[in-house]
């Protein structure tokens, strides 16, 4: 099992020019272990993640979309794989960060935690090509791979928690950053 925080950060040493949305923990740590205006984040509205990142990737097909979900969070909108897998965007990578609980809601333990196959559900639904991954060397050298692939991508990433970041939703609910997303996003 991977620290989502050292994730991340595997992440941010690989990454380009790719939109980024986060949801919840993965969220708050993003705009501290890679602040960027290509950030999406947000939390309060769970389960949409992968549906905010099926917009932006259809939106933008000229762009690599990564979304950072929860698994608690995708088990309230499971029928967002079907509808991307149906979607098919080509840069659409979806790293689902299973955890097996709620943890913003206090760590409270989501359904089957542990029994679900998140790849599978995702397989079955339709997604080209899907991952799992619980170890921080495996994720580093199979990330190029990744982002390389042509998506739908489904990943699971089995994490737990990291370091303690605080949680800054002036931030996340800032409209000077919603707008500098914006307008980054229409001249890049």
């Amino acid at each position: 099992m991977m620290k989502r925080d050292e994730m991340l950060k595997v992440f941010k040493r690989q990454r380009k020019d790719e939109i980024v949305v986060a949801v919840y923990m993965a969220a708050q740590e993003i705009t501290h272990i890679m602040p960027h205006d290509l950030n999406y984040t947000f939390i309060g509205a769970m389960g949409q993640g992968s549906s905010h990142g099926l917009g932006l990737a259809l939106g933008r097909p000229d762009k690599k979309v990564v979304v950072f979900d929860g698994d608690g969070s995708l088990l309230m909108n499971l029928g967002s794989l079907v509808t991307i897998a149906n979607q098919a965007p080509k840069n659409y990578v979806h790293c689902l960060c299973e955890n097996g609980c709620y943890e913003t809601n206090g760590s409270v333990p989501t359904p089957r935690a542990g029994q679900v196959r998140f790849a599978d559900l995702a397989k079955t639904a339709g997604y080209k090509k899907t991952v799992e991954i619980s170890d921080l060397a495996e994720w580093e050298r199979e990330l190029p791979n990744i982002l390389k692939e042509e998506g739908p991508v489904f990943v699971t990433l089995k994490v737990e928690a990291g370091e303690a970041y605080p949680e800054n939703f002036p931030r996340l609910y800032s409209l000077e950053h919603r707008e500098k997303f914006r307008r980054t996003l229409a001249s890049s």
